[in-house]
């Protein structure tokens, strides 16, 4: 008697894809930088979707936000959310700077995506947190990063005190009653006139309204060309500046 096998085919498996998403950031708000971020994104986006081995989940931007603390970025908490939602496996991101300058709050977040397996990918420093150096790395790196933005902070504060002890105001801000000239303010002598008038009515026990009909009377405008309201009056005599005092971290 013939005995026949039956060999049942197997279907191949095919691999499940990667869900790969990105987070990009800037730490100021300006033109030029809302270029660069809008950059990341496109960079990131083309570079995912051109994988095959990729699902692509989104990127991950947040815009102005300064790199020491992680409680303040929305999108990148958003981004950790859905990680542990099990929504993600890869992370891209430019690098540790733009991840987290903070080395604590560095290494918790690779630690606590590695516990549910998700790899964070650093692009310039060319590390992935799964691999068993990448903590290592991650650790000296981010101790340099944290260590020069410290460095910039404490420059920063440095420059700003010694303005102050000039007497020299940290930013061009505008006065009304007063104008640039190099790093000093001078005084706009018919502007500073509409400065006297109000304190003299305000020392006099005249409401901002009554002040308000006053210069509306006298054809009076603010130097963006617009009416004075009680609002405007009411913030002349709260500015310090017009009264000699600057404050340093106030």
């Amino acid at each position: 008697m013939r005995i026949v096998n039956k060999i049942e085919a197997k279907t191949p498996q095919i691999p499940r894809r990667k869900r790969v998403a990105a987070y990009a950031r800037v730490s100021m708000e300006s033109e030029r930088l809302q270029h660069s971020l809008s950059a990341q994104v496109s960079f990131y986006s083309s570079l995912i979707q051109s994988n095959p081995a990729w699902e692509y989940v989104g990127v991950y931007a947040d815009n102005g936000i300064t790199g020491t603390k992680t409680e303040a970025r929305e999108e990148f908490n958003r981004m950790i959310a859905d990680c542990e939602a099990g929504k993600i496996d890869i992370v891209l991101t430019k690098s540790i700077s733009r991840f987290a300058r903070n080395t604590v709050d560095l290494l918790n977040t690779v630690r606590r995506l590695k516990e549910l397996g998700v790899s964070v990918q650093f692009e310039k420093e060319r590390i992935d947190s799964l691999t068993e150096d990448g903590e290592l790395m991650l650790t000296l790196l981010a101790s340099f990063a944290q260590e020069e933005i410290r460095s910039l902070s404490d420059n920063v504060k440095w420059g700003t005190r010694k303005r102050f002890e000039k007497g020299i105001p940290n930013g061009r801000f505008q006065i009304y009653g007063y104008r640039w000239e190099g790093d000093h303010l001078v005084i706009h002598e018919e502007e500073a006139k509409i400065v006297r008038l109000i304190y003299d009515n305000y020392m006099n026990g005249l409401s901002a309204e009554t002040t308000e009909k006053q210069l509306a009377e006298m054809g009076v405008k603010s130097y963006k060309g617009q009416h004075f309201g009680n609002t405007s009056i009411r913030q002349i005599l709260g500015n310090i500046t017009y009264t000699g005092n600057l404050l340093f971290q106030k």
